[in-house]
């Protein structure tokens, strides 16, 4: 079978096994990439979107917004073809100098460092974490503080510790969100609800 052959398939027996899933019609497709990226059902119960969530994730992508990540899997994950047609980049800083050395001496994770980093450069871009709750932690204090104004995060840190614990704490923000209760999540998640945005980005042009 060809890749397109396989992936249409995957899609119409999760659309099947799903069966009446009660998402609307902007949220399923990206609900659907998550099943298909990682074989998991549970996302249909645990997955939590802002309300205004999709639509600012496409408008923000279709504007050429910068999207970051907390790790360079998530990063390398994303569809580039789609994004940079819109004028937009993916990048992660994880592996920067300048966040390594500020990590180090600020006795915190490099995650957490690169928020930071870019805080200046996230404003109406998306914010993608799928690994470390230290990132989502800070980006929510950054957000408290109106010192960060991403048009989206996509917050699905994987893990035990504080990893359901930060996406409590963003599900208590009236930002514009796409995370999931519980400890699942993961870099390759997190990469696949961007994807379905791009995809449906595209569409609508």
């Amino acid at each position: 079978m060809k890749p397109q052959e396989i992936e249409d398939l995957s899609f119409k027996i999760i659309e099947r096994e799903a069966g009446d899933h009660g998402f609307s019609d902007d949220q399923w497709p990206i609900v659907r990439r998550m099943i298909h990226t990682s074989a998991d059902f549970e996302y249909i119960h645990t997955v939590r979107f802002h309300p205004d969530a999709v639509q600012k994730g496409i408008a923000a992508i279709k504007s050429g917004c910068r999207i970051f990540t907390d790790t360079n899997m998530a990063r390398v994950g994303i569809r580039k073809k789609e994004i940079q047609d819109f004028g937009g980049e993916v990048r992660c800083l994880i592996a920067d100098e300048a966040v390594a050395a500020a990590a180090k001496k600020q006795g915190t994770t490099r995650a957490l460092a690169a928020v930071d980093m870019a805080c200046d450069w996230m404003k109406d871009g998306i914010y993608v974490i799928g690994n470390a709750p230290t990132a989502l932690l800070r980006l929510i204090e950054l957000i408290k503080d109106q010192k960060a104004s991403p048009a989206l995060i996509i917050g699905i840190p994987v893990g035990f510790v504080n990893a359901a614990e930060s996406k409590e704490a963003l599900m208590a923000l009236d930002v514009p969100y796409i995370t999931s209760k519980g400890r699942k999540g993961g870099s390759n998640i997190a990469a696949s609800i961007v994807n379905a945005l791009a995809i449906m980005a595209v569409g609508q042009q």
